[in-house]
């Protein structure tokens, strides 16, 4: 596996520095090391920085925050929520299109990527059917770098906070040129406490309309 991955011109320009330091590099050796191990890794490396390819630096309009990558056989894909349209609809997705009254047999959201939204894991990699088990290899102390580079650099950007972990990165963005929602998670465990009705969504158009951006689109075309 390469120290610097090679992912978007933008993003390695903004994060070039960061894949020099010695935490990635312990970062890596510890995967490296599952991987000899015979732990199967998730996502497959390729996809391991696909958010950052799909949606550059310079494009971000929308940041939603996720905590590590699905688990599960074939479901991760790089990107927070979103799995292949071939797997089974995770919960916390089937919730996240029932606030948006979408009715689809696809679960893939590279369209919102697509659009700019960037769909971001605070932990970019997991051991199979092991969740959370990356979660103290300093993942997070890269991700929080790509946050407050966001914050630091950008101005108006709507970032969705769904529950207290994402809600923890809130310190990092600067709120006087940025817009924070938040809301519980989407999981059927806390999503009728505050995720379903909250409108997020719709608000998070409101503000790039108001901004004089464009709207996302968030529908998700049914596979044909």
């Amino acid at each position: 596996m390469q120290i610097i991955p090679q992912i978007e011109d933008s993003w390695l320009k903004e994060l070039k520095s960061e894949f020099k330091k010695t935490y990635y590099k312990n970062i890596i050796q510890k995967i490296e090391n599952d991987i000899k191990s015979w732990i199967c890794i998730y996502p497959e490396n390729k996809n391991i920085f696909k958010a950052f390819d799909k949606t550059p630096f310079e494009k971000v309009k929308v940041v939603i925050i996720g905590q590590d990558p699905y688990h599960g056989e074939w479901q991760a894909q790089g990107f927070c929520f979103s799995v292949p349209e071939w797997i089974k609809l995770p919960p916390s997705l089937k919730n996240i299109y029932k606030e948006l009254w979408i009715n689809t047999n696809n679960w893939d959201l590279t369209a919102w990527t697509e659009q700019w939204v960037f769909l971001l894991n605070a932990i970019l990699t997991v051991q199979a059917w092991n969740p959370a088990s990356h979660a103290k290899i300093w993942w997070e102390k890269f991700t929080d770098t790509v946050i407050k580079t966001i914050s630091d650099n950008k101005e108006w950007i709507v970032f969705l906070l769904w529950w207290t972990f994402a809600q923890s990165k809130k310190a990092l963005i600067d709120q006087n040129k940025h817009f924070v929602l938040e809301t519980s998670h989407p999981s059927p465990f806390s999503a009728h406490r505050w995720f379903l009705w909250s409108n997020c969504f719709k608000e998070t158009n409101e503000i790039l309309k108001e901004n004089w951006k464009k709207e996302i689109n968030w529908e998700i075309k049914n596979l044909t």
